[in-house]
């Protein structure tokens, strides 16, 4: 149906997937031919057990002959089995490295036009400007702060005082003494509770 909806689809690169696919399908095949191998050397113990009891001992002889034979090619498969797990781990680790050498040229190639647009030169320049502009900012905080005398600073601090009074209300304080209490109103004074804060 070709390209319905706009997005193609990224192919890997048969040169490199091809061969641990196919290791792995030969690795499928060895693990099939073990597991056929496997029960097949099951059965025919039982089988030279039943010939031994029936009394065809030759024939148990050669069957387990035959077994023999079989578990040395179990043998050599689980060998090959090996082999081919490291070939397998060994071309997947090769291809994560070439990923990595093909994410390093790329950050090379960044790195390179990144430096074509900016020289050394260049930077300098900026640094020197950069320089001279904070250098001009503090001659320029130096004379604002040098501009004040002994009396602006004495000033500045008064007014400050002066702010700081007028933002605090104080009520006037009385004049007239206050009356001292009878001795029947001392007695009958209500004891202060004490309120659980919450």
């Amino acid at each position: 149906m070709g390209n319905i909806f706009g997005r193609k689809r990224r192919s890997r690169s048969p040169s490199r997937t091809r061969p641990c696919c196919k290791l792995k399908q030969q690795r499928d095949k060895l693990k099939q031919y073990q597991k056929k191998i496997a029960l097949q050397l099951q059965r025919e113990r039982e089988l030279a057990k039943q010939l031994l009891h029936d009394g065809k001992k030759e024939k148990a002889k050669l069957l387990l002959k035959k077994k023999r034979y079989q578990e040395q090619l179990l043998e050599k498969t689980e060998n090959q089995m090996s082999n081919l797990e490291k070939m397998v781990e060994d071309i997947e680790f090769a291809q994560i490295e070439m990923k990595v050498i093909e994410g390093l040229k790329i950050g090379n190639d960044c790195l390179k036009k990144m430096h074509e647009v900016m020289s050394i030169e260049e930077v300098e320049r900026i640094m020197d400007e950069t320089q001279e502009g904070i250098d001009y900012q503090r001659q320029i905080d130096e004379l604002l702060a040098g501009s004040l005398t002994m009396e602006d600073e004495e000033a500045i601090l008064e007014e400050l005082e002066a702010i700081t009074q007028e933002d605090v209300e104080l009520p006037a304080v009385p004049t007239e003494p206050l009356p001292s209490p009878t001795p029947e109103a001392v007695k009958n004074k209500p004891k202060p509770q004490l309120v659980a804060a919450s």
